[in-house]
């Protein structure tokens, strides 16, 4: 390893420590600029090489922006107060009632809106939900943060980490339910279960079943036509191969001028609620990325898989998605799919190989708050509504959480 080598790779990981540890309570997103400048100004990176590593993430930056533009919309016209009064009466009183219904829309609004539609637009409806029955919120925005990730490989639109695993080799949509569906129904079904067990101590007692709801206006009703127009969006653009972000940004802005039109509103009352830190952050980590590149990480991985699965696939494909499970709590699952995902390309081995890391990087994360910008969205989604999660406990879950699921979805993918 070359001295500028040595330099990147130290610069890498202390800005995605800082991303992880917050110190003193800094943005996110400031660790990952800081070292993504630092790249560039130390010649690590050339800055136009920087740049393109920024574009790139366009469609990401895209998407993130529609789905928290549809999120907070939804948020301030009222719409996840209705559909919380809604959720609490269907529960009846069960804090176990209401901990399957968090996890089972979890698992629809995952599929056909993403993981980071989820954190965005699913977890303030129940945390709003959960207050309105007086129940412990925390067991329901688990449920929020852990099923994100475990059903984000049912569709290629669930996670937009598995475009960038597999790149313009994408399956068509048939051949990806064949090879990922029996893994999916594992990864969501231990989830549940493991994760049902680690709350059922805060799942005691019984809910308010009588709550009040309020009305839903019309900039509600258009909120909520938002959201379903962005999920037909979504599946569309995935079967004729167009870019999500695009679609999603393009439905939260027409969804955004009906709202103010309708409500006669400014849009700085909208936009000054979004938490709009978190495409620095995601820019920084492109440039990381860039870094990594030019350290000749994805040529050695790729020198790796090929000898491994020259004498067992099988065993390369569990082993792969295990490391890379671990690397993405280490790394954060985007930085970590964009050079596993290259790498596994490059070998033309066992189909398997690359379905396992794709698993690795999508289940992986929910070892840790800092495992996929999904969580991280997750995470600010709660400190907007004043409620705060520490790593430690979210990793003292997930520690019970995420292996046994990962274990049998990988059996899944090997089996298939």
């Amino acid at each position: 390893m070359t001295l500028a080598h040595g330099a990147t790779w130290a610069i890498c990981l202390a800005a995605i420590a800082g991303v992880i540890v917050r110190p003193w309570r800094t943005p996110e997103a400031a660790w990952a600029v800081a070292g993504a400048v630092a790249l560039v100004a130390l010649s690590l990176v050339p800055w136009r090489q920087a740049l393109e590593g920024v574009a790139k993430g366009t469609d990401v930056y895209l998407f993130l922006a529609g789905m928290m533009l549809l999120a907070e919309l939804g948020r301030s016209e009222r719409l996840f107060d209705w559909l919380a009064a809604r959720a609490a009466r269907i529960a009846r009183g069960s804090p176990s009632r209401l901990f399957a219904l968090v996890y089972g829309v979890g698992v629809v609004v995952t599929v056909f809106l993403s993981n980071d539609a989820t954190a965005v637009v699913l977890t303030p409806a129940v945390l709003a939900a959960a207050r309105a029955a007086r129940a412990d919120p925390l067991p329901h925005v688990f449920a929020c943060a852990f099923v994100a990730n475990a059903a984000s490989f049912v569709l290629p639109i669930a996670n937009p980490a598995n475009f960038v695993v597999f790149g313009s080799g994408l399956p068509p949509l048939g051949a990806w339910l064949a090879r990922f569906a029996l893994p999916s129904f594992a990864a969501i079904l231990t989830t549940f279960v493991a994760l049902r067990r680690t709350q059922r101590g805060a799942l005691q007692g019984a809910l308010a079943s009588d709550v009040p709801a309020p009305a839903l206006t019309r900039g509600g009703r258009v909120a909520a036509g938002g959201l379903v127009a962005a999920a037909f969006a979504l599946t569309l653009a995935s079967a004729f191969g167009l870019d999500l972000g695009a679609a999603t940004f393009a439905t939260a802005i027409a969804t955004l001028a009906v709202v103010l039109g309708v409500e006669r509103k400014s849009p700085w009352t909208i936009g000054r609620q979004v938490t709009w830190s978190i495409l620095p952050l995601v820019a920084g980590l492109f440039v990381l990325v860039e870094g990594m590149r030019r350290t000749g990480t994805i040529a050695w991985l790729q020198a790796v898989l090929a000898d491994a699965a020259s004498r067992s696939a099988p065993g390369t494909a569990s082993l792969a998605g295990i490391v890379v499970a671990l690397a993405c709590n280490l790394l954060n699952n985007l930085p970590a799919a964009f050079v596993a995902g290259p790498a596994a390309a490059g070998v033309h081995a066992d189909p398997r190989i690359i379905d396992a890391i794709l698993v690795g990087i999508d289940l992986g994360p929910n070892l840790s708050v800092t495992g996929s910008l999904a969580t991280i969205l997750w995470l600010a989604a709660l400190r907007r509504d004043g409620v705060h999660v520490r790593g430690v406990d979210f990793l003292r879950i997930g520690a019970r959480v995420m292996p046994p699921a990962l274990v049998l979805a990988l059996a899944a993918v090997v089996a298939v």
